[in-house]
């Protein structure tokens, strides 16, 4: 069955000398995996649009549950910007891989989130930013979201003093037991970023030192209750 699904390419990997499968998360049919034969030729015209990150159109011969094979892409953007820039395709490529990981967790399709995050890093917003905004999103699907709105122990809403990775939310005055306190600000931006449409987002300033408390704190929390292990985090980590 000949269809069209809009989609954007999260891997790819060769298959045999010049053939290579891509998968694709995808507005109509989720996260699927396509043949591309010949994509690898230095003459096929499928070589281009089969890149990593490529927003477009397939046209693909589509098995449901198996592999479908690709007739053609109508290629919508390839991100110039990101290409161009190593801490851009570096944030960009481990969103790609978050974004499979939870996909294959929770079936719930993140497509458009992705999409506006690609969008804003284009733009030459804060690709670390983007990212915890990005990865913030994604907990409630992984069922480990976290409650930013009132202390985890008791419920108080007001007199909080911290936040806590290993707790899972905020802590008030009544219920610290000595755990590290954190600015004020990072819990007023972990509640923004937790909260924020990434489509709205146009322009964000944040200190070097409040963006890397929120992104250890992020990252911890990922170790702690996901379960998931991104190997391209532990690069982009380096890059900070």
């Amino acid at each position: 069955m000949l269809i069209e699904v809009e989609g954007i390419i999260l891997s790819e990997s060769p298959y045999g000398e010049s053939s290579k499968i891509i998968n694709v998360l995808t507005r109509e049919k989720g996260l699927i995996g396509i043949m591309c034969k010949g994509a690898k030729s230095m003459k096929s015209s499928l070589r281009a649009s089969t890149q990593i990150l490529t927003y477009g159109v397939f046209s693909i011969y589509y098995k449901d549950g198996k592999l479908s094979t690709l007739k053609s892409v109508d290629v919508k953007n390839m991100w110039k910007e990101i290409h161009s820039d190593l801490t851009k395709i570096s944030y960009a490529t481990y969103l790609c891989e978050l974004v499979s990981q939870v996909v294959r967790e929770s079936e719930e399709n993140v497509l458009d989130d992705l999409l506006q995050s690609f969008i804003k890093i284009e733009e030459g917003l804060d690709p670390l930013i983007i990212t915890n905004v990005l990865e913030l999103k994604c907990l409630p699907l992984l069922g480990v979201g976290l409650n930013l709105d009132e202390c985890i122990r008791c419920g108080n809403k007001t007199e909080i003093v911290t936040i806590d990775a290993s707790y899972g939310g905020l802590i008030c005055k009544n219920c610290y037991q000595g755990e590290l306190i954190l600015d004020k600000k990072v819990i007023q931006l972990l509640r923004m970023y937790y909260y924020v449409d990434i489509a709205s987002i146009s322009k964000i300033n944040v200190e070097d030192k409040y963006k890397k408390i929120i992104n250890k704190f992020i990252t911890d929390y990922y170790d702690s209750f996901t379960g998931l292990y991104l190997h391209s985090k532990k690069f982009i980590e380096n890059l900070l």
